[in-house]
């Protein structure tokens, strides 16, 4: 390098052609940066108002839900067009070039995707799924003078269809939504969105399937009979309880009457299964489940238990039946909830806060026999029965009460129709565990083992945990149940009482069937935090763990099981239990997907 390169009035020329350079550097930076924050601000005020408008949305659709169940139908349209107002405007502040442009962003850009797609998918059912349902009369979904018109209901099922396909399309467009790195309010919102969803499509599916076979089964295309069997839960079965009574119904016509009525002790016991079992079922629960009717629901499958009473009261009592319904007294309750209260003759009135006392209860003090009992199941069910078909009541009641007996497996179906049966089995009424599976499920079912009416005092909890990821890919699943006990230790009759386990007759005993996820198995057991030995079986693809548990009056016991899943299974779980005459208190705990 020359020296003169290096003389005083060269560098200071360096210089000065250096110094633009350094302020257009500046200024592009200041200028980038203040645009930069200046759409950040603009991004949050807008999701600000986005969020604004998505809860005022959610207050509206309520209100909505409300006034269409009512058949307040004037009210229901401007509800629905504040509602379409607010969604329209909560997708418009998640639709412009700034926003699209920060969902690019490595920073924050995961949250705004979401958002925009949370606003997109609920501005969808505000514009394609709740019109037709406003404009919906759910009145013919319901008995008018003890008859569904059939030509009505035949006519809204496209209505019913074509809100069923939107709600399915907007729930496949937010399943796309991503579920990681995202803001925590956010992730909330995804997960509750999604959660609401599929129950909404679980509804919306069942309405539209039982819809398009609800004609037929009421006898549109020929007569039908049915056998419709009460569970006492008193005495628990897999299924809920003992099938105390039954009722044959006949439906011709969109009409159903009650033809006869009877006890389940007027079946007879057999000696032999009234059908083939298979060597898994006689391993676990015996030949029991195929000889004497109050034992055909040890399994919790069912379509087995409807087959196998259908059976036995084409034996004891002749005439085949086109399929079976059970049902029990808390589902009674929940309909005296929309009925209001109805006089059962020569018995105390039945009211929603009192059937379940009366039946599971009160009647071992006043009714001395068990025929007179089941006498009184039999009773009951049939005014009520009768009420719902003759009086005038509010669907929205009534829908409400069939929807929360139906969630809680309270109300079960089966058809002698295989193709009918087939789309009954996507459905909770079919009580069937699914044979295949996105989430790990775990059942826990309870069948009383000493003969007792005790289950009525029987308070149930359940917790399960889904642990982490193994190298294998399967994951360790962690059971807690609590058993408590509410008995008196005295003043209870023989008939509750049952016989005497442990030198108490107070003492409830349960056989506990735990049901591992499909290709899963049950590991250990403890019992009030000590090891506790279990048997083991196989149904329907699912290994079975069985344990037998006493529970004196007003003891706990607390029973606690790990399951291994199948390889790379879910870190999601669902419970399936045991109907009681009080709901389970549960929770489930899930976990991240392996390897995040």
């Amino acid at each position: 390098m020359a020296v003169g390169d290096l003389s005083p009035g060269r560098r200071s020329r360096r210089r000065r052609k250096g110094r633009p350079n350094l302020r257009r550097l500046l200024l592009t930076t200041l200028v980038v940066s203040c645009l930069l924050a200046l759409s950040v601000g603009w991004v949050g005020l807008r999701g600000w108002q986005a969020r604004g408008h998505l809860e005022n949305a959610a207050d509206l659709a309520q209100e909505l839900s409300r006034q269409v169940l009512d058949g307040e139908t004037v009210q229901a349209r401007r509800t629905l067009a504040a509602l379409q107002q607010q969604t329209a405007a909560a997708r418009s502040r998640t639709d412009d070039l700034g926003w699209r442009a920060a969902a690019h962003t490595p920073y924050g850009g995961q949250t705004l995707v979401a958002v925009r797609g949370l606003a997109e998918g609920i501005d969808e059912l505000a514009r394609r799924a709740f019109p037709p349902l406003v404009e919906l009369d759910f009145e013919v979904l319901l008995p008018r003078t003890g008859r569904i018109d059939l030509a009505a209901l035949r006519a809204v099922l496209p209505t019913v269809a074509q809100v069923d396909t939107a709600v399915q399309e907007v729930r496949e467009r937010l399943s796309e939504l991503p579920a990681d790195g995202l803001s925590a309010p956010v992730a909330d919102a995804v997960r509750q969105t999604r959660a609401e969803l599929d129950r909404l499509v679980g509804f919306t599916g069942a309405v539209r399937r039982s819809g398009a076979l609800l004609p037929a089964l009421l006898g549109g295309t020929g007569p039908r009979t049915y056998l419709m069997v009460f569970q006492n839960l008193a005495e628990p079965r897999s299924t809920g309880g003992i099938f105390g009574a039954y009722a044959v119904l006949r439906a011709s016509g969109g009409e159903v009457k009650i033809l006869k009525q009877g006890p389940t002790s007027h079946l007879e016991m057999f000696e032999r299964p009234v059908l083939q079992l298979s060597r898994e079922q006689r391993a676990l629960y015996t030949d029991l489940l195929g000889i004497y009717p109050a034992d055909v629901n040890l399994t919790p499958h069912f379509p087995t238990a409807a087959k196998l009473y259908r059976e036995m009261y084409r034996r004891s009592v002749g005439g085949t039946v086109d399929g079976v319904v059970a049902t029990d007294p808390v589902a009674l309750s929940y309909l005296l909830r929309a009925i209001g209260p109805v006089p059962v003759s020569g018995h105390p009135t039945l009211t929603a806060g009192t059937a379940v006392r009366s039946l599971l209860s009160d009647a071992y003090r006043r009714l001395d026999q068990p025929i007179h009992q089941d006498g009184y199941f039999a009773a009951s069910a049939r005014a009520v029965f009768d009420a719902l078909l003759t009086r005038p009541v509010n669907p929205r009641a009534v829908a409400q009460a069939v929807g929360d007996a139906a969630a809680e497996r309270r109300i079960l179906f089966w058809s002698a129709r295989p193709e009918e049966q087939k789309e009954i089995v996507a459905s909770r009424l079919a009580g069937v565990l699914p044979d295949r599976e996105t989430v790990n499920n775990v059942g826990v079912f309870l069948n009383d083992g000493g003969g007792s009416k005790l289950g009525y005092y029987l308070k149930r909890g359940a917790e399960l945990t889904v642990g982490d990821c193994r190298p294998d890919g399967r994951r360790e699943l962690h059971l807690r149940l609590t058993l408590q006990s509410t008995a008196p230790s005295s003043g209870l009759s023989s008939s509750v009482r049952g016989l005497a386990l442990a030198g108490d007759p107070y003492t409830a005993r349960l056989v506990i069937y735990v049901f591992s996820p499909l290709r899963g198995s049950p590991l250990t057991a403890r019992l009030d935090g000590r090891p506790e030995p279990m048997g083991g079986g196989i149904e329907r693809g699912r290994r079975v763990a069985v344990l037998g548990v006493d529970i004196g009056a007003g003891r706990t016991r607390v029973l606690e099981i790990s399951l291994l899943t199948q390889a790379n299974a879910s870190g999601a779980a669902e419970l399936w239990l045991t109907p009681g005459t009080t709901p389970w208190t549960t929770h489930v705990s899930p976990a991240p997907a392996c390897g995040q």
